[in-house]
């Protein structure tokens, strides 16, 4: 993965909300392609906005962002996306997301942090392997000692020296959810899952069929 940092060439504030997307135009030998790609970083009013690249071999617009050199200039259209969280939204949050689908949920973190929000936020991040989690370090920090904040990984071909959750993403989803409700009886908690589509359906059809969650506070986005 590579973290990128973008800045309007006009040096005004790039505004968007906690969850949105941006198109960029790639110039590519075969012409201009468009790639979506969630916001990484929560608005703060200013020119730069992050992004989260993962490399796919093969793929011309991961290989090309990889590619780029610092200072180079590439055409934004957006944000887009209703895949949003208000920063203050006082509902309990538990983010779902396997791969770069943990890029808008960051946003969604920091821009809760940074506005002081007393809410429960809750992370269950999935991965194949130790080494496909993203974020890990700064995630661990922040969960580390917080009454707010929880941290849980699953690998789902984790090595044997793995010693944190295994199998996918929606064999947790229900003992999480349960724990979340009833840590804060009275203010349902929100799911906002975000991945790819099978990771995505099969934990939306999990919560709204099987643990009854009123459609309203299950939020989604799909990268396929």
């Amino acid at each position: 993965m590579r973290e990128m940092i973008f800045e309007r060439v006009d040096g005004a504030p790039f505004l968007f909300d906690a969850g949105q997307w941006v198109n960029l135009v790639l110039p590519l030998p075969e012409g201009d392609v468009r790639r979506a790609y969630s916001i990484a970083s929560a608005p703060s009013s200013t020119p730069r906005f992050e992004l989260a690249v993962t490399r796919v071999s093969g793929g011309p617009g991961s290989e090309y962002l990889h590619g780029l050199e610092v200072g180079a200039a590439v055409h934004a259209i957006g944000p887009h996306g209703l895949f949003t969280r208000a920063p203050l939204d006082p509902a309990p949050a538990l983010f779902i997301a396997t791969g770069t689908g943990i890029t808008p949920l960051r946003s969604m973190l920091h821009a809760a942090l940074q506005a002081g929000s007393e809410a429960p936020m809750w992370i269950l991040f999935g991965a194949r392997f130790e080494e496909d989690i993203l974020y890990r370090q700064e995630f661990t920090e922040l969960s580390r000692g917080s009454d707010r904040i929880r941290y849980d990984v699953t690998l789902s071909q984790g090595a044997a020296s793995w010693s944190g959750r295994r199998g996918y993403v929606q064999e947790h989803v229900p003992g999480l959810l349960e724990e979340l409700s009833a840590r804060s009886p009275g203010a349902p908690p929100h799911l906002y899952i975000c991945g790819l589509e099978r990771m995505v359906s099969a934990v939306r059809q999990l919560a709204r069929g099987t643990l009854g969650v009123d459609r309203k506070r299950v939020h989604v986005e799909r990268y396929d």
